[in-house]
C-alpha cells in the first residue's frame, strides 16, 4: 500500500478510505460491510472462502461474482458444501460465474469439512475465528495505507490454528483479510466517515 494512501472524499462528499473510491461496488462494500463485526457460521465460512478465492486476484473480481459464489456453494451452507463430491467439483469447475480454480474449490470443500468437524466437537467456526480478535484498544486508527499490515501476530496465530484444525489455503494474509472483512479489526483509516 502506498504510504500516501489516505482518506479521500467520495462522490457524496464523505471521507472514505482511498481504496473504496474506484467503483460503486467498492463504495457499497466499504460503507456497509468491511470492518463491521460479523458473526455466524455461514457468514464467516463465506468470508474465509472468498478471501481464499481472491488470492492472486482483485477483490473487485470476487465482489462482482459473490452472488454467483453464493448460488454455486449453496449459500455457503457448511453441511451442504462438506457433502460435496466429484459431481459437485465438476459442476463448480464448469461454472463460468465463479473463479474456476481446482485448488481453491477443493480448499472450500475441505474447509467446510473442517468446520463440520468443529461442530461435531461442540465448537464453532465463529468461536475459533473470534478468539483471535485483538484488543481494539491496542490498535490505533491507521492514518494511511502504510499503517495497515498485511499480516499480524494474530492473523499468523489464526492461520496456524485453522491449519491445525484441518483448514487449508488459509495463510496469515488470507486470515488477516478475513479478520478485516469480518470486523475483528477495524482498519478504516482515521478520518474515514465509516470507521
Amino acid at each position: 500500500m502506498s504510504p500516501d494512501s489516505a482518506v479521500e472524499n467520495g462522490p457524496d462528499g464523505k471521507p472514505r478510505c482511498w481504496w473504496s473510491l474506484g467503483t460503486p461496488d467498492y463504495i457499497d462494500y466499504h460503507d456497509s460491510e468491511w470492518g463491521r463485526p460479523l458473526h455466524g457460521e455461514a457468514h464467516l465460512y463465506e468470508r474465509l472462502t472468498l478471501e481464499a478465492f481472491q488470492s492472486g486476484l482483485s477483490w473487485l473480481t470476487i465482489l462482482r461474482k459473490r452472488e454467483n459464489f453464493r448460488r454455486a456453494f449453496d449459500g455457503f451452507d457448511i453441511e451442504k458444501v462438506a457433502a460435496y463430491g466429484k459431481r459437485d467439483v465438476a459442476r463448480l469447475l464448469s461454472d463460468e460465474g465463479i473463479v474456476r480454480n481446482r485448488k481453491k474449490i477443493d480448499a472450500a470443500i475441505a474447509n467446510a469439512r473442517a468446520a463440520r468437524e468443529l461442530h461435531a466437537a461442540g465448537e464453532t467456526l465463529d468461536e475459533v475465528i473470534w478468539s483471535f480478535a485483538p484488543d481494539p484498544e491496542s490498535r490505533p486508527a491507521p492514518k494511511s495505507g502504510a499503517d495497515i499490515p498485511a499480516i499480524t501476530d494474530e492473523s499468523t496465530a489464526l492461520a496456524k490454528e485453522l491449519k491445525r484444525r484441518g483448514f487449508v489455503f488459509v495463510g496469515p494474509t488470507t486470515a488477516y483479510a478475513t479478520m478485516q472483512a469480518a470486523g475483528l479489526v477495524n482498519d478504516h483509516l482515521e478520518g474515514c466517515a465509516f470507521r
